[in-house]
Order: C-alpha cells, then sequence, then structure tokens
C-alpha cells in the first residue's frame, strides 16, 4: 500500500493505493466540501440523516484502513475509492459540494448521451487530447489504435478469452514480441507510474503497437485459435510481426523506436526516471 496527499480546495487529503486503487479519507472530503470543524461528527450525522431518509447505510461505501494521523500513529479510518466517493458526496447537503454534484451531474448526463450516440464519446476523446497539447496526427494514430484494440478485445471475447487477467497476459505477449518489454516494463523505462502507457506513446510506437494487435486478430482470424492457450501463441505470432518490422526500421535509419519520451511536463518527467534509477 502507497499513502500520499492530495489537495482539494487548499485542503489536504489522505489516500492510500491498494492494489492499484486510490482510496481517500472520507473525513478529509468532507472537511474540504463542508464548513464544518468537526468533519468526524458531521461524517456521523451525515450517515444518520441518510439512513432514516433512504434507509442507505453510506458506510458500506467505506473500508476500513489503517491511515496516519496527525499524532503520527495509524488508525482505522473509513475510506473510498472513486466510485464509492461520488455517492457519498451526492449525500453532502454543504454548498460547497453544490459545484462537484452539478459536474458529476453533467458528466452522467454525457455520459448517458455517449451511451445513445458512440460518435459522441470519440469526438469528446479528441477534444480532451486536444486540450492536452497533442497534435492531430498524434490524436488520429490514438484514434485508430483505440479502434484496432476494440477489434482485437471483441475477436478474443468470441474465441472464449476471458477478459480478466487473460486479456492483460496476452496483451503482455504481443508488447514483449513487439517491443521487447512488457507493458509494466514499458511504463517504467518511460518513468510512469498510474499514466496510460499508450498516451505516452510517440507516432511510431502507437503504429508498431497498431501492427501488432491487427496482426494478432488477422491471426486469430485466419487460423480459427479458440480458446487461451492457442490465442496466446497467436499473440506472439502477431507481436513478432511487429517486433520485425521494428527491427528493419531501426537498422534502416539507426535510431531505436521505443524511446523514453513520454508526454509528462519535463521537471515531472526527470524527477520520475531519477527516483526509478535509484
Amino acid at each position: 500500500m502507497e499513502a500520499k496527499l492530495v489537495v482539494f480546495q487548499s485542503k489536504e487529503i489522505r489516500r492510500l493505493l491498494v492494489d492499484d486503487v486510490w482510496f481517500f479519507a472520507v473525513v478529509d472530503v468532507i472537511a474540504a466540501l463542508s464548513d464544518s470543524d468537526k468533519p468526524r461528527d458531521y461524517w456521523y450525522r451525515m450517515k444518520q440523516r441518510e439512513l432514516e431518509s433512504s434507509e442507505i447505510e453510506l458506510s458500506t461505501f467505506c473500508r476500513q484502513l489503517k491511515l496516519e494521523s496527525t499524532d503520527g500513529k495509524k488508525y482505522l479510518t473509513e475510506m473510498a475509492n472513486t466510485e464509492g466517493l461520488f455517492r457519498i458526496i451526492q449525500s453532502i447537503p454543504s454548498p460547497k459540494a453544490e459545484p462537484f454534484k452539478r459536474w458529476l451531474a453533467k458528466v452522467g448526463y454525457e455520459r448517458v448521451q455517449e451511451i445513445e450516440d458512440p460518435e459522441l464519446a470519440t469526438a469528446r476523446t479528441r477534444e480532451l487530447y486536444r486540450a492536452k497539447g497533442y497534435s492531430e496526427a498524434w490524436i488520429e494514430k490514438r484514434m485508430r489504435g483505440i479502434a484496432v484494440r476494440a477489434e482485437l478485445t471483441e475477436e478474443w471475447k468470441q474465441r472464449g478469452v476471458k477478459e480478466s487477467p487473460e486479456y492483460a497476459i496476452l496483451t503482455a505477449e504481443i508488447s514483449k514480441a513487439a517491443f521487447g518489454m512488457t507493458p509494466s516494463e514499458y511504463k517504467e523505462f518511460k518513468g510512469l507510474e498510474r499514466e496510460n502507457l499508450r498516451d505516452h506513446m510517440t507516432d511510431l510506437e502507437l503504429i508498431f503497437s497498431m501492427l501488432g494487435e491487427a496482426a494478432t486478430t488477422e491471426i486469430a482470424r485466419k487460423q480459427d485459435v479458440l480458446g487461451f492457450p492457442e490465442n496466446r501463441i497467436a499473440a506472439r505470432k502477431g507481436g513478432k510481426i511487429a517486433g520485425d518490422a521494428r527491427e528493419k526500421l531501426e537498422i534502416e535509419t539507426g535510431d531505436r523506436v521505443v524511446t523514453q519520451e513520454n508526454f509528462l511536463t519535463e521537471p515531472e518527467s526527470k524527477k520520475r526516471l531519477a527516483r526509478k534509477k535509484q
């Protein structure tokens, strides 16, 4: 488990990383989104009020985890993941919580729109990448890569592959054959932590990722592979096609395709890479 602080509206919120999921201290969030100087009492009364009005026990959205307090000692603390926290925030009556609630309502409305019209999701994704400063050429490759990936996972689903953890294993096989690294090794090489690896790939890295996954899809179809073991072999073959093409390009250009380049700010990128080397 990894403990960190995050600051929201000038208030420190304690959080804990458990099995790659962030959990947040509920009393800290309440302190940030209410005017109460006694957030623990506020949280207790809030739970009682919600139970009486809707018969919902807000504590069911929490886990008891040991977290360091102001006295330096660790105590069991009610903590919630992002989904649980969003539900709890909806029950906070403070005016300070209203902007957050309106944002949640807006996000929910947008998701309903995207279900009715999937093209809206694609358009919003493009806008998000533009807002982050990605080039139009990169965005086009990234969006195409998302489509190629979706086609591959749908093929796996139809061919008897279970989503977790088998998708991750097959993806690692493609990546290892294509780039000489699994996704987790690749992220470490780029100095990434919880960020999406493909959001930090260069144009060429995206292209060879697509080639490996598209080749795997085609092999699975043409050879009519069924079940996890056979799809694992197909994944290695598909990844190798991309790996062979990558190596030929590197020979011709004299440059490596795989790079530590990422889209983090330069100081943050250098800091993380230095920490990895320690």
